[in-house]
């Protein structure tokens, strides 16, 4: 079963911020997340279920779309939920609105590290472009990866 995707609300924040902190070493800010809220550009969604009987937060995914080009910002999934689709469906959600919004490419940046996330942006043909060497500190580079639309 699919998870619900959904714009995020400001009574979503704090189950976000939960998973961000779960998520990452250096997570992000509840000010963060609320910057990205009123920014026009800006969308945040976030992943129900998948379990019908849950109907908690599992995921959520950050982006920018600016003229021709969507950025993936942050994505994250609930510990609980990894490896049940959640991730996947946030992301199609993305590449779907990338396309109906006449995006050209969508683009983001995932540590090098990573491989299960990298692996889950290959799946769906995003190229490895270029490396950003300590981006995410000293010792931890970034790969900018691109899915670009024919």
């Amino acid at each position: 079963m699919a998870p619900e995707i959904r714009d995020a609300t400001h009574r979503d924040l704090a189950r976000i911020v939960e998973i961000e902190r779960l998520a990452f070493q250096t997570p992000w800010s509840l000010s963060s997340f609320q910057r990205e809220l009123t920014l026009p550009f800006s969308r945040l969604t976030v992943a129900i279920g998948p379990r019908s009987e849950l109907s908690e937060i599992s995921g959520f995914l950050c982006r920018w779309i600016v003229s021709d080009e969507c950025h993936v910002l942050n994505i994250a999934v609930h510990p609980d939920f990894r490896r049940s689709g959640i991730g996947a469906s946030l992301l199609c959600t993305t590449i779907s609105e990338a396309r109906t919004k006449g995006a050209s490419v969508v683009t983001l940046e995932v540590r090098r590290t990573n491989l299960p996330a990298r692996c889950l942006y290959r799946k769906y043909k995003f190229e490895e472009r270029r490396l950003r060497r300590n981006y995410y500190g000293p010792g931890e580079d970034a790969i900018v990866m691109e899915l670009r639309f024919d």
